[in-house]
């Protein structure tokens, strides 16, 4: 296969109300075919949401807008996103994608100028666009910091007090 994929490189830079630095990174493989609703799955996962039953879109440079069509609002005039192919992108655009209007997590992705051939550096031909490279701390979509977190509660215990005896230095000390 030729180096025909585009490479997009994908970053958080806010959400929740505060901007993220330094911003959690991702860079992309996908096929000129794949649609912007591949895109934008292939995003929230990598940057692990859990929780997709929020409104998402894309924003590109000349004020397109790409995202879910709503009956119920015609005057957003957005592309649907399931029919819209990523073929559209050229080299060394950037746009926007935001997930959750609520609370913001929004992006700035730019296509990057090299292409890349999807078995040689995926190993795979993807059905979608797959995140091929990464860095940074992705925040829980929910502001949550660990499972049982109510917002009220100050912390799991940093000692491992409360872990059961399983590994050294878990549990209650002696």
């Amino acid at each position: 296969m030729a180096r025909t994929w585009l490479a997009i490189k994908v970053e958080l830079v806010e959400g929740r109300g505060a901007y993220l630095w330094p911003r959690p990174g991702r860079v992309f493989a996908a096929a000129r075919s794949h649609t912007f609703a591949d895109l934008a799955r292939s995003i929230d996962l990598a940057f692990g949401r859990w929780d997709f039953s929020h409104l998402h879109g894309f924003r590109l440079a000349d004020g397109t807008s790409i995202g879910v069509p709503d009956p119920d609002w015609p005057e957003l005039d957005a592309l649907d996103e399931s029919a819209t192919r990523l073929s559209r992108l050229q080299p060394g655009e950037a746009f926007a994608y935001e997930f959750d209007f609520g609370d913001g997590w929004t992006h700035v992705c730019t296509v990057l100028e090299q292409k890349v051939d999807p078995l040689e550096t995926l190993g795979i031909v993807p059905d979608r666009p797959l995140a091929y490279w990464g860095a940074g701390d992705l925040p829980d979509q929910y502001g949550r910091r660990w499972l049982d977190d109510d917002g009220r509660a100050l912390g799991k215990d940093p000692q491992a007090r409360d872990l059961p005896p399983l590994h050294p230095g878990w549990g209650p000390r002696r």
